[in-house]
């Protein structure tokens, strides 16, 4: 991550935060029980929307994110405990997790397929999958945009691919889709899933 993209990430996402996303963040939080991993936590906006949550184990690559995180974990009324890891290499015994937590984030994971299954392998059986992200659009000239775009894009914005298409990953991975939500015409969506080894 460059040095640089932690320091203006919130600056740049204040206006869809303040208009939207927090809205839709606090929504899909109200679903998080038990003990709860967060996939790349980022800046901690998440930290003090969680709620009636045992603890949260959060996993950021970034350690100069996990900084700029502090100010919102002292603000958090929940436990959470921050660890530098990635997604694809999780340090946490097999079926641990209660809930699943990611927003905005598998756009910029190297490898999503191999943090899917690693997700799966640390989530208990009959535990719930939360998804914030933006997705490849359906539109076929709005999603030729988001191909040309992305050399570029991934440059400036640490290796967010714009037009990765994270709902058919998560499909293709074996998770069940319970619902889903778009926004923004698609660009956005939230899901809700599950994941039965024994119904593949």
């Amino acid at each position: 991550m460059g040095k640089w993209f932690p320091y203006i990430y919130d600056f740049g996402m204040k206006p869809l935060e303040a208009k939207r996303f927090t809205a839709v963040r606090k929504k899909l939080l109200q679903k998080a029980r038990g003990r709860v991993l967060e996939i790349g936590s980022g800046s901690g906006v998440n930290f003090p929307l969680y709620q009636e949550v045992q603890q949260v184990d959060a996993i950021e690559p970034s350690r100069e994110m996990q900084k700029k995180s502090a100010s919102r974990l002292q603000a958090a009324s929940v436990p959470i405990y921050c660890h530098q890891q990635t997604a694809e290499q999780l340090d946490f015994a097999d079926q641990t997790f209660d809930t699943v937590v990611s927003t905005l984030v598998f756009c910029t994971i190297p490898d999503p397929e191999k943090a899917l299954k690693e997700i799966q392998r640390v989530a208990k059986p009959g535990a719930v999958f939360l998804f914030f992200e933006h997705v490849k659009m359906e539109q076929p000239l709005l999603a030729k945009t988001q191909d040309m775009l992305t050399p570029f894009w991934k440059k400036i914005c640490d290796g967010c691919h714009l037009n990765r298409n994270t709902l058919a990953l998560i499909r293709q991975a074996g998770f069940q889709v319970r619902e889903t939500e778009e926004f923004y015409k698609g660009l956005f969506i939230t899901a809700v899933c599950t994941y039965d080894a024994d119904c593949l």
